[in-house]
Order: C-alpha cells, then sequence, then structure tokens
C-alpha cells in the first residue's frame, strides 16, 4: 500500500511552531513531534533528544559548507517529522520518523518501537521465537514483503524484477530488511501484522508515494513468542490499509 504524496513535500512550508529548531541566515532546521507523542513523557523526551543531537550536528555541516556561498541564495530548510502510527496493548507504540529536506526535496525514513512499560525503544525481537539473520522468521517476512511489493508494482505499471533480484534487496536480518512498525486492527489492542516501510523508487517515484509492505500476522504465527501470540490478532482496517492515519 501507499502513503499519499503529501508526506513526501517537505512539510516547513504550512509546519506549525517547531518543538526544537535552530535558525541561520543560510540554514533553518526544525523538529517537530506528533501531539500524541507528546502525550507521554518519556517517548517524548527520546524522541526530542535524538531529534537535537541530529538537528544540531546537520546545522552545523550545513552552515559550514554554505559559508562561502552567495548570502543571496536560497535557504536551506531540513525538518525531522516524529509522526505517531499505532499503540497496541496500550504498551508499544509504534513511530514513523521522516527527515525532509527543500534543497532538492529529498528525504529518509525510519520507524521507533517504543515500549512504554520498559520506558525504552525496543526491536520487535520479543515477539518472535528466534530472529536469526536467514531464519524461518525473517525469510517469511522477506516473502510477504516482495508479494506486497509485485502486487503494488503492477498497481503502478512498473515491472517485477524476479524474487531473486528482491532477495538481495530486501536482506533477511533485522537490521537490512527495512524499518518497521506494529500494525493497528479490527481488534481493540491488537496489532493485524507488520508494516515495512520503504522509498518512492521502489515503485515509481515522490509522484507516487512511500511504499507500505504488510504482512499479516497470521503468516508470522508459526514464529510467534507467546507475548507475540498475545499482542496479534484481527484484520487490518480499511483505513489503514488506505494510508490514512
Amino acid at each position: 500500500m501507499l502513503f499519499t504524496a503529501a508526506l513526501l513535500v517537505p512539510a516547513v512550508a504550512a509546519a506549525p511552531k517547531p518543538d526544537y529548531a535552530i535558525n541561520s541566515d543560510k540554514v533553518e532546521t526544525g523538529v517537530y513531534l506528533d501531539v500524541k507523542i507528546k502525550a507521554d513523557p518519556a517517548l517524548a523526551a527520546t524522541c526530542l533528544s535524538e531529534g537535537r543531537k541530529w538537528a544540531e550536528k546537520l546545522h552545523l555541516e550545513n552552515v559550514e559548507a554554505r559559508r562561502s556561498e552567495d548570502p543571496d541564495l536560497v535557504k536551506w530548510r531540513f525538518q525531522r517529522d516524529y509522526q505517531f502510527l499505532s499503540v497496541i496493548d496500550d504498551r508499544y507504540i509504534s513511530i514513523f520518523r521522516i527527515d525532509s529536506w527543500s534543497n532538492g526535496n529529498g528525504h529518509s525514513i525510519d520507524t521507533i518501537l517504543w515500549d512504554k512499560v520498559a520506558g525504552r525503544r525496543i526491536s520487535i525481537r520479543p515477539f518472535f521465537q528466534e530472529t536469526v539473520d536467514g531464519g524461518p522468521t525473517l525469510i517469511a517476512m522477506q516473502t510477504a514483503i516482495i508479494a506486497s511489493l509485485k502486487i503494488a508494482l503492477e498497481k503502478n505499471d512498473r515491472g517485477f524484477a524476479g524474487d531473486a533480484h528482491y532477495r538481495k534487496q530486501f536482506e533477511p536480518t533485522l537490521l537490512r530488511i527495512g524499518p518497521v512498525s506494529l500494525a493497528s486492527s479490527t481488534r481493540d489492542g491488537k496489532s493485524s501484522g507488520l508494516i515495512f516501510h520503504y522509498g518512492p523508487s521502489l515503485i515509481g517515484g515522490y509522484d507516487v508515494g512511500l511504499f507500505r509492505a504488510f504482512v499479516p500476522w497470521q503468516t508470522l504465527k508459526p514464529y510467534l513468542t507467546p507475548e507475540g501470540a498475545r499482542i496479534f490478532g484481527g484484520a487490518r482496517p480499511k483505513s489503514d490499509a488506505d494510508g490514512t492515519q
């Protein structure tokens, strides 16, 4: 499924007041937190701390890079947004992080999984019996991602390069298979599966949108731990499948 193309337009032009910002005559950098993230003080603190470090480093690098340029050149703008995606069992919160910049309309993406009870970021490891590189769990995820990609490519009139090609692209390791979040569900407190998030180049560019590969929990059922079996269930809501939040 796809994000709307609007997400790919740097949000600087219509953005609310940033939660952290650095400005100079050449570079403007801002960090923005979703209101639902701000409702959890510990989560907001870790996102803002990370965002500040990102902003300060990026700002300094780009101010230095532009020091010798004509002062009348357009100001570069960089922005990091932390967007709330889902909360499962009133415990596991999925966050989508997108960095965008106006000097080329580029962006990069990542996700965060926050455990409210533990008060820290976690991976999806606690939900699966094993997550070794190239193991059955990661291979099942990889296979489902490729199947989802094939459907998206056909929908957008783009050719499918074959399973072998994409198995190299979506490596079956937690660190390289792609940013992941817990999908919402029609069952309250449950997750309907995993969503893997990728840039627009896979399916047609910025006019098409970001690509989200949905892996239903039923596909992963043989590999779940007791905690995984407890939090997964139900079906993916139609609004989520349509790319809305």
